[in-house]
């Protein structure tokens, strides 16, 4: 496969870029590419630009874009996971896995029964680190575009934008339910509790906020597993 690579900067065919130290540390000696080699870059715009290798060394890493591909590879339902926040490396996997899933974005909450705090510095660090995990999954699934994401620390300030459901094992209103519905929405929230679930009083914040109470089939799933789950779900109705 074609290496392919995230880079936040205005990108034309026909125009050289010089990459970041570290992708050029990447190509040279993770890839192992040399001078001719073809490679991709995108910018999370929409499209992909095809290239190859002008100069890799250790001083500068040049790509010549060569053409550009107006390809769209995103889900046609933006999809947005609102995912309370949970231990550090459940977090890492849901978004790795839900941005290959292709989710719009990621809103980590702070919820009545979460386990994970962040403020100040310590903030700063995990979120960039998030971005790297989210732009990495992107690069190796050929997404087009770089999904978002954020810390919040009130449930109250969740966003909710178009069809909004909140995962819950107990809900009136079960997936099946609600399928075409889903099928026709341009874009989803999905509510996703910590390890111990949803509380009471997060259920009463979620639903002022237009969250309704959605349950996805007879089993409990983990706080991991439910994002991608209901992803590869909505994946298959498009």
């Amino acid at each position: 496969m074609t290496c392919r690579l995230f880079i936040d900067a205005e990108l034309a065919a026909g125009n050289t870029i010089d990459l970041p130290s570290d992708q050029g540390h990447y190509l040279r000696s993770v890839m192992r590419l040399a001078a001719g080699d073809p490679v991709i870059l995108f910018n999370g715009q929409g499209g992909e630009y095809g290239g190859s290798v002008e100069v890799l060394s250790k001083q500068s890493s040049i790509i010549h874009l060569d053409s550009y591909v107006a390809i769209d590879r995103e889900l046609p339902c933006r999809v947005h996971i609102v995912q309370a926040a949970c231990r550090s490396e459940k977090i890492d996997s849901i978004l790795q896995k839900g941005t290959e899933l292709g989710a719009a974005s990621f809103h980590i909450v702070r919820s009545e029964r979460s386990s994970l705090k962040l403020e100040g510095a310590k903030l700063n660090k995990r979120v960039d680190r998030w971005r790297k995990i989210i732009i990495e999954a992107a690069e190796q699934s050929e997404r087009t575009a770089i999904p978002e994401i954020s810390w919040h620390d009130k449930l109250a300030g969740t966003p909710a934008a178009g069809i909004c459901y909140t995962l819950h094992p107990e809900a009136d209103r079960s997936w099946s339910s609600e399928k075409a519905i889903i099928t026709a929405a341009t874009e989803v929230t999905l509510a996703i509790g910590p390890e111990g679930g949803w509380s009471p009083r997060d259920i009463e914040t979620l639903s002022a906020l237009g969250f309704r109470n959605l349950s996805f089939g007879p089993r409990v799933m983990r706080t991991e597993t439910a994002a991608p789950a209901l992803l590869a779900a909505i994946q298959s109705l498009t």
